[in-house]
Order: structure tokens, then sequence, then C-alpha cells
């Protein structure tokens, strides 16, 4: 059983930056992927970023360029920093992670989400 603990998420400015990070708890797993998605109210739950175990990142053409996914694959946690927010960066931020136990089945886990938001 993996659980993924999020932190950073509140209230900031237009223009602001915040940074969310979150933490992969747990035994005799690795990480095969890992990254965030988020829900604005009324909408789907979308890709924000997510970084593979080899380093390739893939991300929305919407915060490509103001926000930055890291990654440390020792202590299994994920970090975005996000520049340049604006309103329509309002929503839940979800951490998601891809794992393989010791037999190599890939399971996926899901944050319990913190909330952003961005005002005007």
């Amino acid at each position: 059983q993996v659980q993924l603990v999020e932190s950073g998420g509140g209230l900031v400015e237009a223009g602001g930056s915040l940074r969310l990070s979150c933490v992969a708890v747990g035994s005799a797993f690795s990480i095969d992927r890992m990254g965030w998605y988020r829900q604005a109210p009324g909408k789907q739950r979308e890709l924000v970023a997510v970084i593979s175990s080899g380093g390739e990142i893939t991300s929305a053409d919407s915060v490509k360029g103001r926000f930055t996914i890291s990654r440390d694959i020792v202590k299994k946690t994920v970090s975005v920093q996000r520049n340049g927010l604006k309103p329509g960066d309002t929503a839940v931020y979800y951490c998601h992670a891809g794992v393989r136990t010791v037999t190599w089945v890939y399971m996926e886990y899901w944050g319990k989400g913190t909330l952003v938001t961005v005002s005007s």
C-alpha cells in the first residue's frame, strides 16, 4: 500500500508563485511515474505535469513555461514550482503516482488533493 502526502496549497494573488510537493510513503515499491493533475470547479480532472522514472516530462500546454516539475528518486518525492499563476489555475491539485511492486505489478495511487486559489 502506498500513500501520497501532498503539501503546499493555499491562496495566492495572480502573478504569484507556489510550490506543491508530494511524497510517496510505503514499502516495497518503486516509482514508475509521478506527477500532478488538477480539477477546477465544474471541470474534469486534467494533467498538469508528470515525470517518468527515466526523467521524461509530459506537461499541459497551458502550464509550459510557468510550471516546473522536479523529483527526488531516493526520497520518492515530486514537486512542481508554479510561477506566474493565473485565476484560471485555481483548482484542487492531486498528486498521482504509478508504482511497481516487487513482483513488477503496476499500480496507481492518488493523493487527497490540495486546494490552490489564485485571486485576481
